[in-house]
């Protein structure tokens, strides 16, 4: 094996989906195909034997990620056309000895997934000398989520062993290069490749990376960068995807039509109108926050109007949400500034001093502490707490990029329900 191996994973539910998908692939320089275990457990073994017809020359993998009855399920995937079947690294020693004495019946390979091992670095030397063909560094998705980075398994294990090393896990155009660096001989990519609108070019400029290696330096962002520009990008409905429908907030619209903002929560509680905390707020917010306030008892008076406008600007603050009222609304449009509200009302409060600056509040049916990121945009504000706020936008990043490839695949002529193949999952 002299020149790294690309591998793309077809972890998609619908096969007619993942077929054009490995096409486009093939095109853009991929050398491996992977019937991702999402593919075979939705389509079982006619997911390989498809692929397998359809790209005759390119090997075939089969990401059974095998725990038990090893025997059978080697024999089901070489029997259906794979090349090379994966099984759970994990699994009892008696399972992975069948699944290489299967293999070694059938004329295929087995891949071993190191996925959730413990002692990565043991197990690779275990699972070298029990007879399989290559060992699958590969971090999860929900670990990814998280942040644990993509390369950190790969070089726990790359010097424990002699046979070739797979990386696996968020794999991109960036760090494809650091995988061959550190060792790795094949290449697993599944998101960055079958998201994509061009599938070909991501696929052929992640190749071309491949072909020029360099070292890997680890992540170049902070996690709050990374969540600033991850929010930047995507929207509100990215976001509540990702959280599962939870964390947007009701009843506000948005002021300034066509405006957005991202930031770290500076939370104000106040009273009937009463302007002093919000105003105050403004004077402990940093450039980039987003000071929420919650107008306990009603909307009729307003704690928010044009000259607190202009002070955020001028503090760069980000946005304003206000569970009430603003006022001087035309002067704020001219300024186009980021703003939510429950209402409009000309009334203004007095300066009274009554709440509180960043202790925890509920807005629009949220609950909102300090620090919470907070994205608006013309389709709402959504809150993500920050215990979990790198996980979700990163969460929400995936949502957008499947996104893109739905929406050309509509732009090819299918209809939404043609591509979500929405009859099959019917109840009958």
């Amino acid at each position: 094996m002299n020149r790294p191996v690309l591998q793309v994973a077809l972890d998609l539910v619908e096969l007619d989906r993942a077929v054009t998908i490995a096409g486009e692939a093939v095109a853009g320089g991929a050398d491996w195909l992977e019937a991702g275990t999402p593919l075979i457990k939705s389509e079982g073994m006619r997911a390989v034997s498809t692929l397998k017809a359809t790209y005759p020359d390119h090997t075939i993998i089969a990401d059974m990620k095998t725990a038990d009855t090893g025997a059978i399920e080697v024999e089901m995937a070489a029997k259906s056309g794979a090349d090379i079947v994966c099984v759970l690294g994990a699994s009892d020693d008696s399972v992975i000895a069948e699944s290489v004495r299967a293999a070694r019946k059938y004329g295929v390979k087995i891949m071993a997934d190191l996925i959730s091992v413990t002692n990565p670095a043991i197990r690779a030397s275990e699972l070298e000398q029990l007879g399989v063909d290559y060992l699958c560094a590969h971090t999860g998705i929900d670990q990814q989520m998280t942040g644990t980075d993509s390369l950190d398994l790969l070089l726990k294990v790359i010097h424990e062993v002699t046979i070739p090393v797979a990386a696996a896990g968020g794999i991109s155009e960036k760090t494809s290069p650091g995988a061959i660096a550190a060792g790795a001989k094949i290449v697993i990519v599944g998101g960055s490749i079958i998201r994509s609108s061009d599938v070909s070019g991501s696929t052929r400029r992640i190749r071309e990376a491949m072909d020029k290696p360099l070292p890997y330096s680890g992540p170049s962002k902070n996690k709050d960068e990374e969540i600033r520009e991850i929010l930047t990008l995507v929207s509100s409905s990215n976001v509540s995807d990702a959280m599962h429908r939870k964390g947007a907030m009701t009843g506000l619209f948005s002021v300034c039509q066509g405006t957005k903002a991202v930031g770290k929560a500076v939370t104000v509680q106040t009273f009937a109108g009463d302007w002093a905390k919000p105003v105050e707020a403004i004077d402990l917010a940093g450039p980039g926050d987003i000071i929420v306030i919650n107008n306990d008892q009603g909307t009729r008076i307003a704690p928010w109007g044009e000259l607190a406008t202009i002070s955020c600007i001028n503090r760069g603050i980000s946005g304003v949400v206000i569970d009430g009222a603003a006022r001087d609304i035309d002067d704020i449009r001219k300024m186009k500034f980021p703003i939510w509200v429950r209402a409009l009302a000309p009334n203004a409060g007095e300066p009274k001093g009554f709440g509180e600056i960043g202790a925890e509040i509920s807005c629009c049916g949220q609950t909102v502490n300090p620090g919470d990121w907070i994205i608006g945009d013309d389709s709402g504000v959504v809150v993500i707490p920050k215990t979990r706020a790198y996980e979700i936008t990163r969460r929400a990043k995936e949502v957008y990029n499947t996104e893109l490839r739905i929406r050309e695949e509509l732009h090819r002529g299918k209809s939404l329900s043609q591509v979500m193949n929405l009859i099959r999952w019917e109840k009958k």
